[in-house]
């Protein structure tokens, strides 16, 4: 679906304390959780607004957040 929130806490609500956890304790993740969320936002706008760039280029936002998604999650299942 277009436009969809993918933010970290919308994918992962059941690792919400462990995210709050993570990003007060682990400068690395946290600066992670903000790239990841910004991507996701500019990913959304993008899409809400007929996703003005190319494909290759939209896919490789894409790509960039689910790599960022993957690490994210690892990092919460090493916690």
């Amino acid at each position: 679906m277009l436009g969809e929130n993918h933010s970290l806490r919308a994918e992962f609500p059941e690792h919400l304390s462990t995210i709050s956890d993570l990003i007060a304790s682990d400068e690395n993740f946290a600066e992670q959780v903000k790239k990841y969320d910004s991507l996701d936002k500019e990913i959304r706008v993008l899409e809400l607004n007929g996703a003005p760039i190319g494909d290759q280029a939209m896919n490789q936002l894409k790509l960039d957040r689910a790599e960022l998604k993957d690490w994210l999650f690892l990092q919460l299942n090493k916690a």
